[in-house]
């Protein structure tokens, strides 16, 4: 059995054929990776002879011939001996799996595992198997060189390294989106106290002064919780159909006002570029912020170029992402700096890992572009050599259809209105601010802990104008359910959504539709009283136009 390619190659079996179904499902989007699929566990050798399976998954509880007996059965031969073998149980008991590995079993999953797991387990075992054989095959035909089996050996490490790394960023990705949900809430509570005390202490230019010093330190905070919900995929996205080259142009006098005149920046955008579904102002500040890595990795002199480009199956390997033949809108930042080494390079997308001195950087630049790219459904990939500069390119899939059209922003100062408000909001503090700086404004509010108590009030026949409410609170009924039986009640009823988090209730994949209207955590007076007043606005020429 001389394996003849590097592609996994997986025999499956198992005597349900809904596990068929299931790792097909799992596994459609990885091309390469072949699956054979049998339920007949007496023939399990037969046909591991026959397809040359560079891994076997086996199911543990079956009527015949169970796991532990397909296990044992190909490690009788030869030929199957070394084959990985994984076995897959509803069973979660340490006995059952200190059995299986008395038998041979390589591996022990319980069912049903995450694709993104399943799939590096194969591509692993996989590549593993695939490197001894070949080290075999070469020892045997004296016709492998030294180099080949290096080469082998460190994809193996490679293999190795990318399931321990992916575990390792899930894990660090599930913590700091938890504690940015509630960093969040913290800072509304700091900063609605500091918009009353600045609506109560107009005139008074010291306590203004104060109050202003407070705030850049909520915005700082604010910033630094997003960077987190940005590596952790966590938040809430606004995406539209965007044309990334209007984009880039639009932002050329920010970039070169940010990164000053020691550097050249050249924006280079291709003829017909393809648009793409993306939160435009989150695209915006990861492309700032690599603008302002690369500034930084120059030392203040040198080149900055930001290209984007059309990226099709035509294009060079450098310029697809890897595993892919899709077709997706390249945008490229590149630096003249002095590069970074392999061990920097490694570590480089992790959170907080930073080569700047104390004070002098976060280290969740690269982080929050990882985590927004994926987020989007897209893939980011990072080149560097010392001396030679770095390299960031972000893979964003194409979409048809034509480029949003900017909507209606609401500017301007402070103010408010003579409107209902109903304040939905499971926090105690940020419902108590919320409430007290919109009675500020002028407004009449009613409020409510969960979206339950919100339809009493509304059924009760209380009138309402503008329904304020957070996204993720407790309860059976969801954010989302509670607006539509709320429309239903108040045709003309307008929702503003509040959130620092994304947790699949608005957003799908993280996307949050682009007609809803979203406020994000933290929030300010003036962008509370311009979104509300942006809303009621809406509504009255609704009306006009109805009439």
């Amino acid at each position: 059995m001389t394996v003849e390619n590097t592609a996994p190659n997986v025999m499956l079996i198992d005597d349900q054929h809904l596990a068929e179904d299931l790792i097909r499902h799992m596994l459609h989007d990885q091309p390469d990776i072949r699956l054979h699929y049998s339920s007949r566990a007496e023939d399990a050798l037969e046909i591991a002879l026959d397809v040359s399976p560079t891994v076997v998954l086996v199911d543990l509880r079956m009527p015949t011939v169970d796991g532990l007996g397909v296990t044992r059965s190909l490690r009788s031969h030869p030929l199957t001996q070394k084959i990985p073998v994984v076995l897959l149980s509803s069973e979660d008991d340490a006995e059952i799996k200190a059995q299986a590995f008395a038998e041979g079993a390589n591996d022990y999953m319980v069912k049903w595992p995450d694709k993104r797991e399943l799939v590096a387990r194969i591509r692993y075992h996989s590549s593993a198997y695939i490197a001894h054989r070949q080290r075999d095959d070469a020892f045997l035909s004296l016709h492998k060189s030294k180099q080949e089996l290096l080469l082998r050996t460190q994809e193996l490490a490679q293999s190795q390294a990318a399931l321990h790394q992916a575990q390792k960023m899930e894990a660090v990705g599930q913590l700091t989106g938890g504690v940015a949900h509630d960093f969040n809430n913290v800072l509304q509570v700091i900063n609605g106290n500091l918009e009353l005390l600045r609506l109560l202490t107009e005139g008074n230019q010291a306590a203004q002064s104060r109050i202003a010093a407070a705030s850049v330190g909520v915005d700082r905070g604010a910033k630094l919780a997003a960077h987190l919900l940005a590596f952790a995929r966590r938040q809430p996205l606004q995406s539209v159909i965007v044309n990334a080259g209007d984009l880039l142009r639009g932002m050329d006098e920010l970039l070169r006002r940010s990164i000053g005149d020691l550097t050249t920046v050249k924006t280079e955008v291709a003829d017909d570029l393809w648009n793409t579904m993306v939160d435009p102002s989150q695209l915006e500040n990861v492309i700032l912020n690599l603008a302002i890595n690369a500034r930084d990795a120059m030392d203040g002199g040198g080149t900055l170029t930001i290209r984007a480009v059309n990226a099709g199956p035509d294009r060079p390997p450098g310029e697809q992402p890897d595993n892919s033949r899709g077709r997706f809108v390249l945008i490229e930042v590149a630096d003249t700096g002095a590069g970074m080494p392999p061990e920097v390079l490694e570590r480089a997308f992790e959170p907080f890992f930073t080569t700047k001195p104390a004070g002098q950087g976060t280290g969740l630049g690269l982080s929050m572009a990882y985590g927004f790219v994926k987020q989007s459904g897209g893939h980011i990939r990072l080149e560097s050599e010392p001396g030679c500069g770095t390299s960031v390119k972000i893979f964003l899939p194409r979409v048809d259809g034509d480029a949003a059209s900017g909507d209606e922003s609401a500017s301007g100062p402070i103010f408010g209105g003579i409107e209902t408000i109903l304040v939905v909001e499971d926090e105690a503090d940020v419902r108590a601010t919320t409430v007290e700086l919109l009675t500020n404004l002028g407004y009449m509010t009613l409020q409510a802990e969960d979206a339950l108590s919100a339809l009493a009030i509304i059924e009760s026949g209380a009138h309402v104008d503008l329904l304020f409410t957070d996204v993720v609170m407790p309860g059976p009924l969801r954010s989302a359910e509670f607006a539509d039986k709320a429309r239903t009640l108040l045709p003309d009823l307008q929702v503003l959504f509040t959130s620092g988090y994304s947790e699949g209730i608005l957003a799908h994949g993280g996307r949050v539709d682009p007609r809803v209207s979203l406020l994000r955590k933290p929030y300010s007076a003036d962008a509370l009283s311009q979104k509300i007043r942006h809303l009621l606005r809406r509504r009255e020429r609704k009306a006009v136009l109805l009439q």
